[in-house]
């Protein structure tokens, strides 16, 4: 199978073939490629590589995903940290604005429906209590997404006011992203792939 290269990123690479093995489209591994590369762009200083992966990602997102997807209000938030950092007020606080619209009107039902593949475990006994526990494992990983995504709130209202937020975002990702590619990995990439300011 033919996967290109787009924006210099390998669709055909090992973990692409995971993730569409998994059922994510080339938009989501698109997405998430562009993101955390913007994310490094900006935590080295390199604000004008920052906006190209921001842009692109924002193009993404609003071809390829639904208007209700909390992966949109990431991508706005992170533009407008750009537009902040360079003296574009206005049109910073217009995209605060959209992405909290989207994230207060739709995280909730995102973490209530997503989807939760089972997970690697580190030993038989984590294994067999996730297999025999399933509805009380999926409700408690439920539970701690829903809580990082009011922070993620949070943050983005502390970001938006031109204060400092309570959260990291982006060094959390690198520590917290899952290796299963289901909705909980989409999730917390919308949670998480926010600059740190």
């Amino acid at each position: 199978m033919f996967a290109p290269r787009i924006w210099g990123f390998d669709l055909g690479s090992a973990q692409a073939r995971i993730a569409r093995a998994a059922g994510w489209t080339r938009a989501d591994i698109l997405w998430e490629g562009l993101m955390e590369a913007g994310n490094a762009a900006w935590a080295s200083g390199d604000q004008s590589r920052a906006a190209t992966l921001f842009t692109r990602a924002h193009w993404v997102a609003k071809l390829r995903f639904s208007k209700t997807d909390p992966r949109r209000a990431t991508v706005l938030v992170n533009l407008a940290m750009l537009d902040q950092a360079n003296g574009r007020a206005g049109r910073a606080l217009s995209r605060f604005d959209k992405a909290r619209a989207i994230w207060r009107g739709n995280i909730q039902d995102s973490v209530e429906n997503m989807q939760i593949l089972p997970r690697a475990r580190s030993s038989l006994f984590h294994l067999r209590m996730e297999a025999r526990h399933r509805d009380t494992y999926h409700d408690n990983m439920r539970h701690r997404i829903g809580k990082i995504a009011d922070e993620t709130l949070a943050v983005i209202d502390a970001l938006a006011g031109g204060q400092p937020p309570a959260h990291r975002m982006y060094a959390r990702w690198l520590g917290e992203r899952p290796n299963v590619y289901d909705d909980t990995r989409k999730l917390l990439g919308a949670c998480l792939l926010i600059v740190d300011a």
